[in-house]
């Protein structure tokens, strides 16, 4: 295969494995409601059940790191779909919670080892366009958020993820045929990124908009359960997933900053508005305005990032910047269960509130930093 035309065929392998990666975040999102009502699981558990889900990324950002600078981005990819299918298969053949929390992770782990596979091949096929390129793999992300709620008008819980398992197995070979990059960049794993402020700046930014993304995937369904029932929770949510992914795809390439600011004001406002209404027209309106903030964060975190740290000693940033992230996915579940629970969702925003205080904080009086 020609250098042309592996690359063009590449790319759009590499933003399909994205948005199949982002499926597996989001194929829980309808079928939550579900899980409780089978299991008798709380606010709390499920948030919980979903927290697992990041947790396992965060080993998988360490251990993938390690695997893409020894044996290269498509041998990460291949094992990071089998670790990902693995985990879908015990919701495919369990009733178990037990057993649904450890298949959660594993998912995660995996789900990890694609970010980061996907993430270094566009690095090595198109050097000095990252964050161009980065910026349409996370509008892919955000379509693949799309599928994940559409999945759940299958209905039930082994029927989504049995779906979304057959999608794994058919990625695999497409991941196995397509040409490695033509030449192998070099990456290092230098710390000194971690003393630049401005890499801590950008870690917050992507920590705020995984933790709005958490609280909406992770908690809201929930409370939406009130009045819609699985099939629309799904419609509703892929409805959302559309409106992140042109977001996303608008602002990508603009400078970060303003990008930032914008996604704390619309995102708080979006999903605190959720949270004090029980009225559809309005839980539209407030999904579309925590959407878009999501959308933007996620594209000026990732502008914050690459203005931080050279490409060639990104390793280190990468792996510690999404570990951060998911962090945010794995807290806002978790708040946000415990918050829902206890004084309710109508104080729900104050989740995402105390953390895009802090995301301003750090903007406000931010001088130009020296990067590494």
């Amino acid at each position: 295969m020609t250098t042309e035309r592996s690359a063009s065929v590449a790319y759009p392998l590499l933003l399909t494995l994205g948005a199949l990666d982002a499926t597996g975040y989001s194929v829980i999102v309808p079928v939550a409601p579900a899980i409780a009502d089978a299991t008798g699981a709380g606010p709390a558990t499920i948030g919980l059940l979903v927290a697992s889900f990041p947790a396992g990324m965060v080993v998988g950002f360490a251990l993938a790191g390690w695997v893409v600078r020894r044996r290269g981005s498509r041998a990460l990819l291949v094992g990071a779909l089998a670790v990902a299918a693995l985990g879908t298969l015990g919701f495919v053949v369990s009733d178990s919670l037990g057993v649904y929390f450890a298949a959660r992770t594993l998912m995660g782990l995996g789900s990890g080892g694609i970010w980061i596979g996907v993430t270094f091949d566009a690095l090595e096929r198109w050097p000095g366009q990252e964050y161009l390129c980065m910026s349409r793999v996370f509008a892919a992300y955000s379509a693949g958020g799309l599928l994940g709620p559409a999945l759940g008008a299958v209905g039930g819980i082994h029927g989504p993820f049995l779906a979304y398992l057959v999608l794994i197995l058919l990625a695999v070979p497409f991941v196995v045929l397509v040409d490695p990059p033509p030449r192998r960049r070099e990456f290092t794993s230098g710390l000194s990124a971690l003393r630049n402020r401005e890499f801590w700046i950008a870690a917050a930014a992507i920590l705020f908009a995984t933790l709005a993304l958490g609280v909406l995937e992770g908690v809201l369904p929930l409370h939406f359960a009130e009045r819609l029932s699985q099939a629309e929770i799904g419609a509703l949510f892929v409805g959302a997933a559309l409106v992140v992914a042109l977001s996303a795809t608008i602002s990508g390439g603009r400078p970060p900053r303003p990008l930032v600011f914008a996604a704390v004001i619309l995102s708080v406002a979006g999903i605190a508005l959720a949270g004090m209404v029980a009225d559809v027209p309005l839980w539209l309106l407030a999904m579309l305005l925590a959407a878009t903030g999501i959308g933007l964060g996620n594209t000026g975190s990732l502008g914050l990032l690459v203005d931080a740290v050279p490409v060639e000693r990104i390793v280190t940033a990468m792996v510690v910047w999404s570990q951060v992230g998911i962090i945010g996915y794995l807290l806002g579940p978790l708040a946000g269960g415990l918050v829902a629970e206890g004084p309710g969702y109508a104080f729900i925003g104050l989740v995402p509130a105390v953390a895009g205080a802090v995301v301003v904080t750090l903007l406000l009086p931010h001088r130009a930093g020296t990067r590494v």
